[in-house]
């Protein structure tokens, strides 16, 4: 009972695959935790066509880096469950510890036991019969950071400043960015395929609201003013007062402080 209570607590299987992988291996540790293992493998190649669209968003900062990752599955039900929102937790511990640069760094990256992240997944894998993957990982740094995580678990925001900010306003920005969703900092950063974009919709729909050609220019121009306003994150209303913009808010706390990067994971539909 030892064995199997010990085996458990290592792989995260149920007790019963623990009992039997045991009996399988003679009661060898070692060859036990193997099958365990392969039998998430078998599992993860089985179900590698399936669609992993539900899962649990996390994300931490700490000493001006920030990060967000997101363990995907296949239902809601395995995404509410404890031990699933644990491995996810840990990841983000690994991330917060190591600081891997890309997602297949972080995958490579031993958790508590030494064992890598991929392999932990496949082992989830194997507890559960659903497909599993490492989603997203994103991450941020500066002079100084914030995380936030809405209510849920599936949608996470981090924001990194370029000076030292207090905790409720840098929230509040996290806040922002989760809520109103914006494409970049300001209108400087949005892409020219955006813009252009943009503009051929506003033409489109001057044309068909009977508009003269000689002015479609100067009205697609006023709509890509009206969408810098409503999509860039410092040029937006914000949600904490109306009457001040991000900027203007943020320059209430310090008239240089400004946002120097932010990244938005959600498994909803925007």
């Amino acid at each position: 009972m030892n064995d199997i209570t010990h085996l458990r607590k290592m792989s995260g299987a149920g007790m019963m695959d623990c009992k039997n992988a045991l009996e399988e291996a003679g009661n060898d540790f070692e060859k036990a935790m193997e099958i365990i293992r392969k039998k998430g493998q078998a599992v993860a190649a089985k179900r590698s066509d399936r669609e992993a669209s539900e899962g649990c968003v996390l994300a931490a900062h700490s000493d001006g880096f920030a990060a967000v990752v997101a363990l995907k599955c296949e239902t809601d039900f395995v995404a509410k469950n404890g031990e699933f929102i644990a491995l996810t937790q840990s990841i983000l511990d690994a991330v917060m510890a190591q600081k891997p640069t890309t997602l297949q760094e972080l995958l490579d990256t031993p958790l508590s036991d030494g064992r890598p992240v991929d392999d932990h997944i496949t082992d989830r894998i194997g507890v559960t019969g659903e497909k599993m993957e490492l989603g997203f990982y994103e991450f941020v740094d500066g002079a100084s950071t914030m995380s936030y995580i809405h209510p849920g678990n599936k949608l996470a925001t981090i924001v990194a400043f370029n000076g030292a900010i207090e905790y409720q306003p840098a929230r509040d920005v996290a806040m922002q960015i989760a809520a109103m969703n914006p494409v970049a900092i300001s209108p400087e950063d949005v892409s020219q395929k955006i813009i252009d974009t943009e503009k051929e919709i506003a033409r489109d729909k001057a044309r068909q609201a009977g508009k003269p050609e000689n002015l479609l220019d100067r009205i697609a121009e006023g709509a890509l003013q009206k969408f810098y306003k409503e999509s860039t994150l410092l040029q937006q209303d914000c949600i904490k007062d109306s009457s001040l913009t991000v900027q203007q808010y943020l320059r209430q706390q310090d008239k240089e402080l400004t946002v120097t990067a932010f990244k938005r994971v959600t498994l909803n539909v925007d």
